[in-house]
């Protein structure tokens, strides 16, 4: 490995009780031990604190800030890059997991291609974390026009050089707000780059925001119109294939579960 730089670990927390304590344990066991874990508590109500501050005590890598109100997870995830001591930022949520090997392989990939963007393969689980067949596709490389298309791009595999983007900050919406970074990026001209190996865990939680396909297919849209103004026609082109391939990767996850 050609350096040993930090790599910021960018997890925000609402609620998280039940399964923070296993995303935190996947980062402990990496095989990459130059990290920070930034977590951003957005004022939980159950017992997620205490369950940071109790892991915080046996390794002093895990940094915890507490919002002083509930703002949502784009600005846990702000809040944590602006407070991020490292050169490089990976993204997991307080209920995902990653591979030991994670950092360590996709550090490498990303030094010796010198690239500033890259993501991998990730499995889906299932809320007790039992592991499915469904396992995302990682493309050699994905553009602006290939990600308006399909959100290929799992948040929780995403590893991102600060020294060659500059300022990294998502914007304010409820959700989808990492799809509309990744698209800023590569319309910047920043490709992402795809590692095809499996390093992460993707728990499907029932009822959260992200499971519900209806409300995940509106606020596609609403990034389309206002966050790319995009025009209608456009959008409808866009959309239109973001819908045929979601529902082509909802029944092969059905099957694979």
């Amino acid at each position: 490995m050609k350096q040993n730089p930090v790599i910021s670990i960018i997890t925000p927390a609402y609620n998280a009780e039940t399964f923070i304590g296993e995303t935190i344990h996947s980062v402990l066991a990496q095989t990459y031990p130059h990290w920070e874990m930034m977590i951003v508590d957005d004022q939980s109500t159950d017992g997620t604190i205490e369950v940071v501050k109790r892991m915080q005590e046996k390794d002093t890598r895990i940094r915890l800030v507490e919002l002083k109100e509930n703002s949502g997870s784009a600005v846990a995830r702000n809040t944590a890059m602006e407070n991020a001591k490292g050169r490089y930022l990976a993204f997991l949520d307080s209920d995902d997991r990653w591979m030991p090997e994670k950092l360590e392989r996709q550090l490498v990939f990303m030094q010796e291609r010198d690239v500033a963007f890259s993501f991998t393969k990730y499995v889906r689980t299932l809320e007790d974390g039992t592991e499915t067949n469904a396992v995302t596709n990682a493309p050699a490389t994905v553009g602006y026009e290939d990600l308006m298309k399909r959100s290929v791009i799992g948040c929780l595999t995403v590893m991102l050089d600060r020294e060659k983007i500059g300022h990294v900050e998502m914007v304010n919406i409820r959700t989808r707000q990492d799809y509309a970074l990744w698209l800023n990026l590569t319309k910047r001209g920043f490709l992402a780059y795809g590692i095809p190996e499996v390093l992460a865990k993707y728990r499907v939680v029932e009822n959260s925001i992200s499971s519900n396909k209806w409300k995940a297919a509106k606020r596609n849209w609403y990034v389309f119109r206002h966050i790319e103004k995009q025009s209608v026609w456009k959008s409808m082109w866009y959309f239109s294939h973001y819908a045929v391939l979601s529902i082509r990767d909802m029944i092969k996850y059905k099957m694979a579960s």
